[in-house]
């Protein structure tokens, strides 16, 4: 994500509809894939990532007048930041709902949307099919420990630099490369694991 995202927006600011189109085709892929990833089992029994995408897409278009640009880093830092606070916020409505779990079900999703939100996690040629491959990733990717689990998903779903990533869990840049590469091959050792265990 090399093109800096100032032009789209500015003009998303303004409400001109065709820079917001172009920011949120920019940016939603990545932000759905993490929030796939991110979401848990739990709120994943009651929301679909594309709604939780839809409303966040909501909030930041709501907020972008008032936010300053400060660059890149700092506006996908905001975007994830403010997909992190609909996460626990529908985590903790979640909790405090009295439904049965027993009436909870797996939501139908989107294989093509999802595999496209997960494409740049893993695969060199960026493709991922089927939604049982997706289902796979999740799996896997939820029994990496926390630091990992944020490291990949600043570096591979959100797209920022290693330096970006080191001031944000402050780490040594170097300590981030180590989560980044041990973790995604702990995930390709789990992901292949799993896949055996399909085949089987």
């Amino acid at each position: 994500m090399s093109e800096s995202s100032l032009p789209l927006v500015t003009r998303a600011a303004s409400r001109d509809s065709a820079a917001i189109e172009a920011l949120l085709v920019r940016h939603l892929p990545g932000l759905q894939g993490w929030l796939r990833l991110r979401m848990g089992a739990a709120l994943r029994s009651r929301e679909t990532p594309e709604d939780l995408v839809q409303s966040v897409a909501r909030e930041v278009l709501a907020d972008l007048p008032t936010f300053q640009w400060r660059g890149e880093a700092a506006f996908r830092h905001w975007l994830y930041k403010m997909a992190q606070h609909k996460l626990v916020d529908k985590a903790r409505f979640a909790g405090a709902d009295r439904r049965s779990p027993a009436r909870e079900r797996e939501l139908p999703l989107d294989a093509s949307a999802g595999a496209a939100g997960l494409a740049n996690l893993l695969t060199p040629s960026g493709v991922v099919q089927g939604e049982e491959e997706v289902q796979r990733i999740e799996r896997a990717f939820a029994e990496l420990p926390a630091d990992y689990q944020e490291a990949i998903s600043l570096q591979r779903l959100c797209g920022m630099e290693y330096g970006e990533i080191a001031v944000r869990m402050e780490r040594s840049e170097g300590a981030v490369r180590n989560l980044v590469h041990r973790g995604l091959s702990r995930l390709a050792l789990r992901l292949g694991d799993l896949r055996r265990a399909g085949d089987a």
